[in-house]
């Protein structure tokens, strides 16, 4: 880091600081701390909540899978295309969602079910964040700490410190500093900055790496792998244990099953203007994801070409020696990529990429810290409560929440060290709540007769099997080892054994899936053997009689083919437009996907496989479209982001937030 590189980060960190001081005196209301009001517009929405979705650790575990598998990901990661065009048509749970005006999901499980169902369904939403996003501090600490090849400790007037608290202590603060400052409203409009500089860093850092690392020696590169691993061709994945074509299958299901159940981010499902608004924004996100993410798998690709590329191994050397030190595969995976960057990247780049990982960890923190907070106040202390609470005392309680999460993932961190791939502990860990939770949301929106003894067994048994799985595959593996000892005993050896068939056979991604599964099941049968019974959707969604704002014509039974499929009247002019130029892209290579991948199949039972050279080529189409794309994208969310912005800061001037919305159910 040079003279340079720090004025970059310094001033970023700068900025994002006024931007949230700008927020506080808006954020005096239990709803602007809580859900910003519910004045967001679109843009803001899609670029705001993607980045809180984007943070270091999603970074991490994405540079993990791109060195593992390249370009692979991407075709089977078409088969989430129908999940995108079903969820961007219909507005899939978070246009439900948002007609319920529930702050909190607990809120609505309240409404749904009941006030037991929601107190233990936030408990459950609140361990499973805390322990989701307990690690996320020392992974984003391990991150900077390899990328600016910082020391083990530093001096100060005389006395030593370790840097790895240090920095954790650092983030962490900052981070609480801005939902301190403004709440939701300080975490919209910060993520939404932080948003815009990460998305523009991104796209020079592809360009950077595309000229830098020329197309033939990063074929070359991914043509090194032995067969079975391949980083081209989409059915070379069988000996991929982590990251083949089952991964994506789960994670297609999961998009559409788990849509807004993950909590991490939760004021983003009550924020915006209305429920079209917040549609909208779900449709938009999808463009941002797409190309947002190609960097996750040029990093690492280029990584990959620095390491074992004949031509950089002179170079590399030094890089190579670091990686080694780390004491755990799973910490050599995961410090690869930051510790090759702070390597490879030239001044003045290495400073912006160094202020967007600051943006992008800084978003998910203070998401997290301001979600978790929230859910603990709301929907586990507040109901236990007989008196209401002044908004003061609400406010003070959420600060208190927040300062409180931020310690136990300090402390938390420090004690956790790596035993799996980042990827498959977040995957575990968030389907504690997920896994239950998705089959209450899905039969509490859209079914009459879902009951709350089905939501209940549904939560119960995903929570459990979810449970079990973290414990079994983050056991020491010197423990495992001592249990199957022969003079261990019959329990212990059962066990041992257990343990060890487990991590041999199942991945995070496969326990997550059998938990949801499970959890469907359980909802379905135990609500239906209760006999069958009608809830009123129409008083939970403010629809028909119980409508007291919108266009009463929604209420109207579709009229034609495109209102059935989810194209209402709210569809009108642009917004039609851009929902059909959204489409058109999962589209696109759905039907690519599906005639592709049948066509590959049957070449290779003839002998005439498609070969690396012939899938280079493709990528190499691919990705320079999907650059290109990305730069068009990134111009049309700034203009339609700063457009937003502005309408928010002039609608708060004259906003009076009503004192009895504060998540409470009346």
């Amino acid at each position: 880091m040079q003279l340079l590189d720090w004025t970059i980060v310094v001033a970023f960190l700068v900025a994002l600081a006024l931007s949230a001081w700008s927020m506080r005196r808006h954020a005096n209301s239990v709803s602007g701390f809580l859900s910003a009001n519910r004045l967001a517009g679109r843009y803001l929405l899609t670029v705001s909540y993607n980045m809180a979705q984007v943070g270091v650790i999603t970074l991490v575990w994405y540079f993990q899978v791109g060195y593992d598998v390249g370009f692979t990901q991407y075709w089977w990661g078409y088969m989430e295309g129908p999940s995108l065009i079903l969820l961007a048509i219909t507005g899939w749970v978070i246009y439900r969602f948002r007609e319920t005006r529930a702050m909190t999901l607990a809120q609505f499980f309240e409404m749904r079910y009941s006030r037991r169902f929601r107190i233990f369904s936030g408990i459950v939403a609140f361990i499973s964040g805390i322990l989701n996003y307990a690690i996320f501090p020392g992974v984003t600490a391990r991150f900077f700490v390899a990328m600016l090849g910082m020391p083990d400790r530093f001096e100060v007037l005389g006395a030593t410190f370790p840097t790895f608290p240090a920095v954790m202590a650092a983030l962490l603060t900052f981070a609480v500093f801005m939902v301190f400052a403004g709440g939701m409203l300080a975490v919209l409009v910060t993520d939404f900055f932080q948003g815009v500089f990460c998305f523009c860093t991104f796209v020079m850092v592809c360009y950077w790496v595309l000229l830098k690392f020329p197309w033939l020696k990063l074929q070359e590169t991914m043509m090194m792998l032995p067969a079975g691993k391949s980083m081209l061709n989409p059915l070379g994945l069988q000996d991929e244990q982590n990251f083949g074509v089952l991964f994506w299958l789960i994670s297609a299901f999961t998009l559409f099953y788990a849509c807004r159940a993950w909590q991490g981010d939760q004021g983003y499902n009550s924020a915006a203007r209305d429920a079209h608004e917040a549609r909208m924004g779900q449709l938009l996100n999808g463009w941002r994801y797409r190309t947002l993410m190609l960097v996750t798998v040029l990093i690492p690709l280029a990584v990959r070409a620095y390491l074992t590329h004949p031509d950089y191994a002179v170079a590399a050397a030094p890089l190579k020696e670091l990686i080694a030190a780390q004491p755990t595969e799973a910490l050599q995976a995961e410090m690869r990529v930051p510790l090759a960057l702070g390597i490879m990247l030239p001044t003045g780049l290495l400073g912006l990429v160094v202020a967007a990982m600051l943006g992008a960890a800084i978003s998910t923190d203070e998401a997290y810290l301001h979600s978790w907070a929230s859910i603990f106040v709301q929907d586990v202390v507040l109901p236990f409560r007989k008196k209401p609470i002044s908004a003061r005392g609400q406010l003070f309680l959420l600060k208190s929440a927040v300062l409180g999460v931020a310690i136990f993932a300090f402390c938390f961190s420090m004690w956790y060290e790596p035993g799996i791939y980042i990827a498959m502990f977040a995957a575990m860990s968030a389907s504690i709540f997920v896994a239950g939770g998705g089959a209450a949301i899905i039969g509490g929106l859209y079914t009459r007769w879902g009951t709350t003894a089905g939501a209940w067994s549904g939560m119960i048994v995903g929570m459990t099997l979810c449970v079990l799985g973290v414990i079994v595959t983050n056991v020491p593996k010197e423990w495992v080892s001592s249990w199957n000892a022969a003079d261990a005993g019959a329990i212990l050896n059962g066990w041992g054994g257990f343990c060890a068939w487990v991590r041999t056979n199942l991945t995070g991604m496969v326990i997550s899936f059998i938990a949801m599964i499970a959890s469907c099941i359980f909802y379905v049968t135990v609500s239906l053997a209760g006999g069958v019974k009608s809830f009123d959707l129409d008083r939970l969604l403010h629809r028909g009689a119980f409508r007291t704002d919108g266009d009463a014509a929604l209420d109207e039974a579709p009229q034609n083919f495109w209102e059935k499929i989810g194209f209402d009247r709210q569809y009108q002019g642009w917004d039609r437009f851009v929902a059909w130029i959204t489409l058109s892209w999962p589209l696109f290579f759905t039907v690519l996907f599906c005639i592709g991948t049948p066509w590959m199949v049957w070449r290779k039972s003839q002998g005439t496989a498609v070969t690396d050279a012939e899938w280079s080529a493709y990528w190499h189409v691919w990705v320079w479209v999907i650059l290109v794309a990305s730069t068009a994208v990134m111009v049309w969310f700034v203009i339609g982001g700063m457009r937003d912005y502005f309408r928010l800061r002039r609608d708060l001037r004259t906003f009076t937030p009503d004192a009895s919305d504060d998540g409470s159910v009346r």
